[in-house]
């Protein structure tokens, strides 16, 4: 798993064991065994002891752990499988409403990916995203959605949505975390949905998106490549700079330092998701 450049977080659920190798071999960037919302909570404790029965059984293996959110009676049980296992790379905290929560992951020496959920998070992003431990921020559109009353797909669903996407992109770069990740798209069915979603990710600063199925995780990849049009303008931009000038011409264009960082960000992610 890579530690900064993650397009792609696999949801797979504790309570189906037998789906963890297949995720690790998805080809997503990341995977998260989930013991909250995928688990039902008459097999949380079932879900744990699968967890780390996997990781005693697959010492090289690495994942992240979305553990139940902290007002639940299993959260402290949860932090200390993860504080005992060194396979377990990350902590996703759902429903992550002030640093305190966060503070508490953090004390397991694992880095912390807060979900922001509901209102109460998104007033508390400042504080979350300047927390010890935190590596990126992500959000969860549908239980956000509830908390604010939203009429769920709704285009001013999506408007109010997306104000919520410019606060965890603001606060991750102030905070300087790793590029933040878009919520979960829930219609498997629908990979040009998702690669649309994907695209806008990508277009408004994110870094990637949660993932509930593998077969979203190579959809996302692709949509988050540059298209050749994009690869190309870069390239000449690049190549004009290294001849030299402060301020010049390509393509009709006036270039300066911003466009040459444009650029050199393209490209450089061009040569990042080929990996």
């Amino acid at each position: 798993m890579t530690e900064h450049i993650i397009r792609s977080a696999l949801f797979v659920p504790a309570s189906r064991p037998e789906r963890i190798p297949k995720a690790l071999a998805s080809g997503a960037d990341a995977v998260i065994v989930d013991l909250e919302d995928a688990v039902q909570e008459s097999l949380k404790d079932e879900a744990r002891r699968n967890l780390e029965t996997f990781l005693d059984g697959n010492p090289d293996a690495r994942i992240l752990v979305r553990v139940n959110a902290a007002n639940h009676p299993g959260h402290a049980d949860d932090l200390l499988v993860c504080r005992r296992h060194s396979g377990v790379a990350g902590i996703l905290l759902p429903k992550a409403e002030h640093a305190a929560q966060v503070d508490r992951a953090a004390a397991t020496g694992k880095p912390v990916w807060p979900i922001i959920e509901s209102a109460a998070g998104l007033l508390q992003l400042s504080s979350i995203a300047r927390c010890g431990q935190v590596e990126r921020l992500s959000f969860g559109a549908l239980d956000l959605g509830l908390d604010l009353g939203l009429a769920a797909g709704t285009a001013a669903a999506e408007r109010m949505l997306d104000q919520a996407r410019y606060a965890i992109l603001l606060h991750s770069r102030v905070a300087g975390l790793a590029s933040p990740l878009d919520s979960v798209f829930p219609d498997i069915q629908n990979p040009q949905g998702l690669a649309r979603a994907a695209a806008n990710a990508a277009e408004m600063g994110f870094g990637g998106l949660l993932c509930i199925h593998p077969s979203q995780v190579a959809v996302v990849h692709e949509a988050l490549m540059p298209t050749p049009e994009q690869l190309e303008w870069a390239e000449r931009i690049l190549a004009a700079a290294q001849a030299g000038g402060g301020v010049f011409i390509v393509d009709g264009q006036m270039v300066d330092a911003p466009v040459i960082g444009i650029a050199r960000r393209i490209h450089s992610h061009s040569m990042r998701t080929r990996i």
